[in-house]
C-alpha cells in the first residue's frame, strides 16, 4: 500500500509546490479528505482540521474531551479517508509495555528446533488511537516514546522502524481522574498538538440523532419476520418525534452545572432519543423527569 503521506525532503526549499497547479491539486485532494472526515464527524470542524494538521505535519496530537464526543470515530474516519492503517489500544492499569509494542515468542521450526519470532504490538501501523493512555503506568506510557520521537521500536535489542506515516492519536477524559497515571512532561513533550474535543452544538447534535435514526430505519428488520405485536411496536420507534428529539438534545447537548463541570455527549443524547422516541409518549413524558449525572441518565 502506497504511503499517503511522503516523507519531507532534505532540502527545505522543495517543501513548496513546484508549480501552482500542484498546489491546486493538493488543496483539492486535502479538501476531499476533509470532508469525507467532516461527513462522518459532525459538528467538529475545527477539530477535523488540528487533526489534519497534525498528520500533514508529521507529529502527535492528544485529544482531550469528555466521553461520547466522536474522539475514536476522528481518528478511524481520517485513517479511511487517508487510505492508512489503524490500530486502537485500549489503555488500563494492568496494560504492559509489550502489548503495545510487541513480544518475541518461542516457535518451532520445520527442521525441528526452536527460535525466537518477533510479533509485532498494535504499535506497528499508521494512525494509533492510544485510548484513555492516562490510565495506563508510567512504564506503559514509556513505550511510545521512543516511537513518537524516533518513529522506531526497540524489542530485545533490536530496533525495528515504523512507518512514515506513523501518528499517535492519544484520548484522556478531562473531568475524571480517579485511578489515572498524569502524563510526565517528558511525554506532552512528544505532542505537536492538544485538541480539545468539546460538544456538538444544539443543530449539529439534531444532525446526529437525525443520522441515527435513519441507520436504525435502513437496518431494521421486515415487519413480515416480526410478530404482530412486534410489528407496532417497530412502527412506532420507526417514527422520529420532534418533541422526543428536542428533549434528547437538550439532555445531552445542555448540561445542566455540576461539580465535574461536564454533561453527557452525544452518545448519551442519542440513547435518551431511543428511549424517548421509541417507547411512546409514557418514556417520553418520564424523559422531561430526567437528569444527566455523570454521563448516565438517572432519575430525578
Amino acid at each position: 500500500m502506497p504511503d499517503p503521506l511522503a516523507p519531507p525532503p532534505a532540502d527545505a526549499a522543495a517543501l513548496a509546490p513546484a508549480t501552482p497547479a500542484d498546489a491546486e491539486r493538493l488543496a483539492e485532494r486535502l479538501a476531499r479528505v476533509r470532508d469525507a472526515v467532516a461527513s462522518r464527524v459532525v459538528g467538529q470542524e475545527q477539530v477535523v482540521d488540528e487533526a489534519l494538521v497534525t498528520v500533514l505535519a508529521r507529529g502527535h496530537a492528544l485529544l482531550e474531551g469528555v466521553p461520547g464526543t466522536a474522539k475514536t470515530l476522528l481518528v478511524r474516519a481520517l485513517a479511511g479517508a487517508l487510505g492508512s492503517g489503524f490500530g486502537r489500544v485500549q489503555f488500563t492499569p494492568d496494560l504492559m509495555p509489550s502489548d503495545v509494542t510487541g513480544v518475541s515468542v518461542l516457535r518451532d521450526t520445520a527442521e525441528g528446533g526452536r527460535r525466537f519470532e518477533f510479533v509485532p504490538g498494535p504499535i506497528f501501523t499508521d494512525l494509533l488511537l492510544a485510548d484513555e493512555i492516562n490510565r495506563a503506568p508510567a512504564k506503559t506510557q514509556a513505550a511510545l516514546l521512543e516511537a513518537m520521537a524516533e518513529r522506531q521500536v526497540t524489542v530485545d535489542g533490536r530496533s525495528r522502524p515504523l512507518g512514515e506515516a506513523f501518528t499517535v492519536f492519544a484520548t484522556q477524559n478531562p473531568v475524571e481522574f480517579e485511578g489515572t497515571y498524569p502524563l510526565p512532561e517528558a511525554q506532552l513533550d512528544r505532542f505537536l498538538l492538544k485538541i480539545r474535543v468539546g460538544y456538538p452544538d444544539a443543530e449539529a447534535e439534531r444532525a446526529i440523532l437525525d443520522r441515527y435514526a435513519a441507520a436504525c430505519a435502513a437496518h431494521r428488520p421486515g415487519d413480515a419476520a416480526l410478530p404482530r405485536r412486534a410489528r407496532g411496536g417497530a412502527a412506532r420507534g420507526a417514527r422520529v418525534r420532534g418533541a422526543g428529539r428536542r428533549e434528547g438534545v437538550r439532555a445531552g447537548g445542555a448540561p445542566a452545572p455540576r461539580a465535574a463541570g461536564a454533561g453527557a455527549g452525544g452518545r448519551a443524547a442519542e440513547r435518551g432519543r431511543r428511549a424517548g422516541g421509541g417507547a411512546g409518549s409514557r418514556a417520553r413524558a418520564e424523559m422531561r423527569r430526567w437528569s444527566v449525572v455523570g454521563g448516565w441518565w438517572r432519575v430525578g
